[in-house]
């Protein structure tokens, strides 16, 4: 059994300081660090390319992983408007991060005259590592976790943070150590395919990263328990996680016509 200590981790001139931005901005340092090295050794990209390419993501990664989520319940922030800025109350998507960020790397590239699809495979590699990382931001804040269980390595949620069906219940599924966990193995799968060689076209890595990510995400959301939108019943990141699927498979067999990936 594990539980959070606390979301603060301290406060300096009356201004808290939270280990979720703090986990964050490690995240962040380490997949732009690991992704610049990686860019270097295997895709022949110059050196610092992507340390000058992280504040387009992270800039619009930001901007992009706020607006989904606001959209996600729009008619909260229709009423309370103010409060899309008010970000440090909490409320961000991965799906919206890698939307932003895609757009900002679009504006990088064409300003540098550099290929797209090396960028974004570039950056697939470091996104992963920084997700796993970034994920316990979670365990710190209390959330993303899931079913009620009670395996050796439960997770003890306080009583303020459970959702409204579970207010008796003390321990929970780890789904955000689940997530970071399959994060991980996405990242090592990434890793061998710029390593070997296998995935040859530029953009393969990328797309590859999007479906392994979908397929984790899928997987995770059938245990999580807090979820903000449903479709029909379905979890709206599950019907995303989906179409990202297909779109990046077919994506895949168009980026790959007459030519053998295993060679």
């Amino acid at each position: 059994m594990f539980t959070s200590p606390s979301q603060i981790l301290c406060t300096i001139l009356g201004v808290h300081i939270y280990f979720y931005g703090v986990i964050l901005a490690i995240a962040i340092a380490v997949g732009t660090l690991v992704a610049d090295r990686i860019g270097v050794k295997y895709f022949e990209l110059k050196k610092e390319t992507i340390i000058d390419l992280a504040p387009y993501l992270i800039i619009f990664g930001i901007i992009g992983a706020r607006l989904y989520y606001c959209l996600m319940d729009i008619g909260f922030y229709m009423r309370f408007p103010t409060e899309i800025l008010a970000i440090r109350h909490g409320g961000i998507s991965i799906h919206g991060a890698i939307i932003g960020g895609l757009f900002g790397l679009f504006i990088y590239a064409y300003r540098h005259k550099t290929s797209i699809k090396k960028l974004c495979d570039v950056s697939a590699v470091g996104l992963a590592i920084g997700q796993a990382i970034g994920r316990w931001g979670n365990f710190f804040n209390s959330e993303a976790y899931g079913l009620p269980t009670n395996l050796p390595w439960k997770l003890y949620i306080a009583p303020q943070y459970r959702q409204i069906p579970y207010q008796d219940v003390d321990f929970y599924h780890p789904a955000f150590l689940y997530e970071s966990i399959l994060d991980l193995v996405i990242f090592g799968t990434l890793l061998y395919f710029a390593h070997s060689k296998k995935l040859k076209k530029d953009g393969n890595i990328a797309l590859v990263y999007l479906i392994l990510y979908s397929i984790a995400r899928i997987i995770v959301e059938y245990i999580r328990i807090d979820c903000v939108r449903y479709i029909c019943g379905i979890s709206v990141a599950i019907v995303v996680s989906v179409g990202i699927i297909i779109l990046s498979v077919i994506l895949l067999l168009l980026n790959n016509r007459n030519k053998d990936l295993t060679k």
